[in-house]
């Protein structure tokens, strides 16, 4: 067992190479009756539906994405719907372009699209990749004059209406903990960590066996421990991270993630940390708030919003959490005696998220898609 974290701290620090989870970048700027539209995709996502690399080296180079620009402009701009109360606003493209960003190369598309207002809102409909990875999210940055919202599209939140009115500090707040609470939710790595961590809290390890936990109160605090150890790690590295104190490539950032949930999993398994398992989550909880500040960074959050933004987006992560441990912490007190938790859930349970987040960590360290 010691070999095999040796090998997982092994991996953790490595160097790793470009692969985070797919994320694409949409501008908007709205302008009387007009759209203008910049919208970075990954080379890499793009490839993968639209077999960009004819050459088969393994890269996509200018050359081959300007041969297939008509392809990209009609895939991408069909996953784009507009409207202000008009009926809906075609998208039409001007231009293709390529930028680097911090995991690679991506198309930037630019674009216009005619919008006249018939009310006050603006209606987004994002389905960008939904089809072929559910973990794929848009990263929206709309501006109406000096006005400027920000937006996380996911596939089970692929819609926005906005109001075109004013957008007082309230909003910003409750629209990052709303923010906040879906990226918990999608991030099966987070709540995987989570709940491997969670799972012995109902249990005691005597010898080689689990057995219950006699006393309620053992299992709430035993959680209360872990959650707040992993709230305030998170928190910390949020922070640093989001304030620029602390700066990290996204690519080893996810892929170290991973790592955290393969040696959570296997700690329920083997059992190395067992009294202390708080301090497991606070160790590996700092690597989890490097994650979440990659998402708010990604925002180009607009000035003067920041502060605010990060407070709704922390408490949005803090609520989701909540409301995971609250669902769980009852079924697992009511079925701790019970064969099916001990062998099926925490055992068979820790090896599937084990082997799963394996999966994650290679994909993540090598650019692979093995999961699709």
């Amino acid at each position: 067992m010691r070999g095999i974290f040796g090998l997982c701290l092994a991996l953790l620090c490595a160097p790793v190479h470009a692969h985070k989870p797919s994320d694409s970048y949409l501008s908007l700027r709205l302008a009387g009756d007009t759209v203008q539209g910049r919208w970075d995709i990954a080379v890499r996502d793009l490839d993968f539906v639209l077999d960009l690399d004819t050459n088969r080296d393994l890269t996509v180079d200018w050359g081959e994405l300007r041969r297939r620009q008509n392809d990209v402009f009609a895939y991408a701009l069909r996953r784009l719907q507009l409207d202000a109360g008009a009926g809906e606003c075609p998208a039409e493209p001007r231009s293709l372009q390529v930028d680097d960003h911090t995991d690679g190369g991506y198309a930037v598309i630019g674009f216009v699209a005619a919008c006249p207002r018939a009310d006050r809102t603006l209606r987004i409909r994002y389905e960008l990749f939904f089809d072929v990875d559910a973990q794929h999210k848009g990263l929206l940055d709309l501006r109406v004059g000096n006005d400027a919202r920000t937006h996380v599209f996911s596939a089970d939140s692929a819609e926005l209406t906005l109001g075109l009115e004013g957008h007082s500090p309230l909003d910003t707040l409750t629209g990052f903990g709303r923010d906040g609470v879906r990226h918990i939710w999608a991030g099966f790595d987070h709540v995987l960590f989570l709940l491997s961590l969670l799972l012995p809290a109902v249990l005691v390890r005597a010898g080689r066996e689990w057995r219950s936990v006699e006393h309620l109160s053992t299992a709430i605090i035993d959680t209360a421990k872990v959650v707040t150890a992993f709230t305030a790690a998170h928190s910390i590295t949020l922070c640093l991270a989001f304030f620029g104190i602390v700066r990290l490539p996204s690519a080893p950032v996810e892929a170290a993630i991973a790592a955290t949930v393969v040696l959570a999993a296997l700690n329920n398994l083997f059992p190395l940390v067992r009294a202390h398992r708080w301090g497991v989550a606070f160790t590996f909880g700092l690597v989890h708030g490097l994650g979440f500040a990659s998402v708010l960074a990604d925002l180009a959050l607009p000035a003067g919003s920041g502060a605010l933004a990060l407070l709704g987006f922390n408490a949005g992560v803090e609520l989701g959490q909540l409301a995971i441990v609250l669902v769980f912490l009852p079924l697992a007190w009511q079925f701790r005696g019970g064969w099916i938790y001990r062998r099926l859930v925490l055992g068979a349970g820790s090896g599937a998220t084990a082997m799963l987040a394996a999966v994650w960590m290679v994909e993540r360290s090598l650019d692979l898609r093995i999961l699709g």
